[in-house]
């Protein structure tokens, strides 16, 4: 990275440092509770000299000293850069409590809109500082070396340090005050939404972020159709619907490659997985909300995913790279939609009444009617909730698809001869 790349990003962090002062500020200022993070400095500046963003730096400081405890030699140096950090978040703080002096809701209903405001402005501030990529601040900082020191997740242990920060600030509280006091249902609100609201900033911004930090990539989508690029035949299908069945065929009769359980082992392969830890983890996501609201907590990070979103875009890039080099037909994985800049490829889905689709998974994998429809039901919740979650995108619609075929209506073979024929391989 060069000097004024560099210096870009840095510039960037400390106007999203700067927005999130004011963040803080709005939602302390709410007088609903505050940000986690914040809980216990907050506390303990109601009842001693120091302000909010002295009391900011001062416990900045001390995870810092924890981080080097916890890692020891493998604290990198350049993480001294959370120091200064710290300084100038504190002392952005004070100033941006003072520039809202004015602000002080007496309604509970204009406390909320003071809350929302700084949880929208803490969110962007958020959003600014993750992709500037440059350092962390002791909180974040804090959670990852936790991380690495016990192997377990980011967005697990970043719950668990919230919660121990609201907690410990309740009993701070307590002990002071002989009551709760500085922790209300604001902190649980802002705990929830910030990272959903930074989240949304990433998405809805891309363009801004891809402006002042364009991305290159090395996987090649094809643009234009022609007769020399590879075909490429998605199927999407409801659970039962012989999906899989009619794809296996057209792959056989058109002499190109069959992408199924083979999509697994090599998604596997190539990024350390285990085959059983794919098939496990593929495609599903019961509660799309609930993910929702757990992985935001990632939206405060660079380089660190939830186990949904880390499989699924190792998928897109197994995919992406077998759509690039050779013909073939690839079963669901939402591959219209990851292959949707690419020309040549024709996209089906098939589907089929619930009796029939109940008939063929009975037969199948041996079940009775009962637990065949809850099967279903469940798979294509999933299915639903996977392609929402991941593309924004409503998964089974026609306009999402060149051909929609009723499978029980066909039959196997004539369903993959219709494929076929409106291919004009």
């Amino acid at each position: 990275m060069n000097k004024r790349e560099l210096t870009k990003r840095y510039l960037v962090f400390l106007i999203g440092l700067y927005i999130n002062s004011f963040g803080v500020s709005f939602i302390t200022k709410a007088d609903l509770g505050t940000s986690p993070i914040s809980s216990i400095p907050y506390v303990l500046s109601l009842w001693f000299i120091p302000t909010l963003g002295q009391f900011t730096i001062v416990f900045s400081l001390a995870l810092i000293a924890l981080q080097i405890a916890i890692l020891g030699k493998k604290f990198q140096k350049v993480q001294l850069l959370q120091i200064p950090v710290s300084i100038a978040f504190g002392y952005f703080i004070d100033e941006s409590m003072n520039l809202l002096s004015w602000l002080e809701p007496d309604k509970y209903y204009l406390k909320i809109v003071s809350l929302l405001i700084g949880c929208v402005i803490l969110g962007f501030g958020v959003y600014l500082e993750v992709i500037a990529d440059v350092v962390m601040l002791p909180g974040e900082a804090f959670v990852k070396a936790a991380t690495q020191r016990i192997k377990a997740e980011f967005g697990t242990t970043k719950v668990c340090f919230d919660a121990s920060m609201t907690a410990i600030a309740g009993i701070v509280s307590v002990v002071l005050f002989h009551r709760i006091n500085g922790v209300r249902e604001g902190t649980i609100i802002a705990a929830a939404i910030v990272g959903l609201i930074a989240r949304f900033f990433g998405r809805e911004l891309s363009l801004l972020t891809n402006i002042l930090f364009p991305v290159k990539t090395d996987i090649n989508i094809n643009t234009e159709k022609s007769e020399q690029d590879p075909l490429v035949i998605t199927i999407g299908r409801e659970y039962g619907s012989g999906g899989r069945e009619i794809g296996k065929l057209v792959a056989s009769k058109l002499g190109i490659a069959y992408y199924d359980d083979e999509l697994i082992y090599q998604v596997a392969k190539e990024n350390g997985y285990s085959d059983e830890f794919v098939r496990n983890n593929e495609q599903k996501l019961t509660h799309s909300f609930l993910y929702d609201l757990y992985t935001q907590n990632y939206a405060y990070i660079n380089g660190e995913e939830g186990k949904f979103d880390a499989l699924f875009h190792a998928e897109v890039r197994t995919i992406k790279e077998i759509a690039a080099k050779e013909s073939c037909v690839i079963i669901g994985r939402i591959a219209n939609f990851i292959l949707a800049e690419q020309k040549n490829t024709f996209n089906v889905f098939v589907y089929s009444d619930i009796d029939s689709k109940t008939k063929h998974v009975m037969e199948r994998e041996s079940l009775n009617k009962n637990e065949a429809e809850k099967k279903i039901k469940k798979a294509e919740t999933e299915r639903k909730n996977y392609c929402k979650h991941f593309m924004g995108k409503e998964w089974g619609m026609a306009n999402a698809y060149d051909l929609s075929l009723k499978s029980d209506l066909y039959g196997v073979e004539k369903t993959a001869k219709i494929i076929m024929e409106l291919v004009k391989y």
